[in-house]
């Protein structure tokens, strides 16, 4: 049997990012002084989940993440993580469609 995609091996960069995520969530649940076990109540999920996110594990949901970044106050910021603003590989892309020059459009007959 082959590997499910939810088991498949992510890329490094992608580790990377989520164990920063992880280690700042660690750091921002310490900095306000939150137990695990009252973070993890709050957020809806188990020690062992949060100790998962805090680890950036891979396999665990999204939503979980967005959750326990809903607890510390910095979920307002997910919603900028790929907006269109700050795409500047999508705006060169966009801007290689658009016309180069724009005539007038031409009169009927009168």
């Amino acid at each position: 049997m082959g590997k499910s995609q939810s088991t498949a091996m992510p890329p490094i960069p992608v580790k990377r990012a989520l164990y920063k995520l992880g280690c700042d969530i660690r750091d921002a649940r310490r900095r306000r002084r939150i137990p695990m076990a009252i973070m993890a109540e709050r957020a809806s999920i188990s020690r062992t989940t949060l100790g998962k996110v805090e680890k950036g594990d891979a396999g665990v949901a999204f939503g979980i993440y967005a959750s326990v970044l809903f607890v510390l106050g910095m979920v307002g910021r997910l919603g900028e993580l790929a907006d269109p603003a700050s795409d500047q590989v999508g705006r060169e892309l966009e801007e290689e469609y658009l016309p180069k020059r724009i005539r007038r459009p031409r009169k009927t007959g009168v």
